[in-house]
This record gives structure tokens, C-alpha cells and sequence, in this order.
């Protein structure tokens, strides 16, 4: 039993430190080369690095909020879920390895985030920007920016999601 829950914590190191080093490697990487609000295009059109500030929440909701109210706000929610997910996670199962993965990612991307706005004056890098042009009306064009930390928090609910729908691991 005592192999089964150090394995399952190893799982959970081996997968929340690479995704918190790459996103915050690479938002340090995007605050040294590009300076804030300039883009570079990688592929014409459609994909660009863009270095910007998200103050608010997802898609930047309550950005407009007072620096103080936001600051408390994120980093009392971001801190609330990385425990709720702790929890979570220790009552997992060691054989659920897709809602483990799915925990672990949602782990990364609020630490990854909550890094951001701990250092950054509650501001958290976005950098990744798409341009879709079949979007109709141009809603969403481009994109909301976004990061490292968002799309792991995106693929961990996503996995979630499939969980609770099927019941079971997805795949």
C-alpha cells in the first residue's frame, strides 16, 4: 500500500514540475526577448508569440476590478483550488491514471498561474495568440491569449469532464 501512494506522488511530481518549469521558462523567455505588446509572427496570419499582461481571471475576466480586489481574488481562488485538487488527488486511486493526469495538470497550470501573480504584481504572462479565421463574426479573433499553465488547466478539465461523463478513465 505504502509502494502504491509513493508511486502515486511520483506520478504527480513527474508530471506537475516539467509542465510548472516549461511555462515558466518560457514566460521568462517571452518577458527577455519581446518587449510587452509586441508580436511575433510564426506563422503568417494565424499564430503568434505576443508578449501581454492578463491581470484578470480566464479570458481575462474582472481585469477592470481595482489591483488590490484582484490580487486577493486570484490568488485566494487559485490557492483554494490547488488544495481542493491536493485533496482530490490524495483520495485518487493509484490505478486512475487519467483523472490523476487530469488532477495534475489543473495542479500545474493554477501553480504556473499563481507563480505569475505572486511575482509579477498579480499580472499573469500570456504569450501564445491565434488568429481563426473561420470564426463567425470575428468573435474571438484574435483569441484570448493564453499560456502554458492555461492550456494545461484546460486539458486536465477537459480529461475531467470526459471522466464524468463516461464514468470511468477516458482512453
Amino acid at each position: 500500500m505504502e509502494n502504491m501512494a509513493l508511486k502515486k506522488w511520483l506520478r504527480f511530481i513527474a508530471v506537475v514540475l516539467p509542465i510548472v518549469i516549461a511555462d515558466q521558462a518560457v514566460k521568462l523567455a517571452v518577458l527577455a526577448r519581446i518587449q510587452y505588446a509586441d508580436s511575433v509572427e510564426m506563422i503568417p496570419g494565424f499564430f503568434y508569440l505576443t508578449h501581454l499582461y492578463n491581470t484578470g481571471g480566464a479570458f481575462g475576466l474582472g481585469a477592470d476590478a481595482a489591483s488590490w480586489v484582484r490580487i486577493l481574488l486570484f490568488l485566494g481562488v487559485s490557492s483554494i483550488a490547488a488544495i481542493i485538487v491536493l485533496v482530490l488527488y490524495k483520495k485518487t486511486p493509484y490505478e486512475s491514471r487519467w483523472f490523476s493526469l487530469a488532477l495534475c495538470c489543473i495542479f500545474a497550470g493554477a501553480t504556473g498561474n499563481l507563480i505569475d501573480r505572486l511575482f509579477r504584481d498579480g499580472k499573469v504572462v500570456d504569450f501564445l495568440e491565434f488568429y481563426i479565421p473561420v470564426v463567425p463574426m470575428n468573435l474571438f479573433n484574435p483569441w484570448p491569449p493564453f499560456n502554458i499553465a492555461d492550456m494545461a488547466i484546460s486539458i486536465g478539465v477537459a480529461v475531467l469532464m470526459l471522466y464524468f461523463l463516461t464514468g470511468k478513465d477516458p482512453l
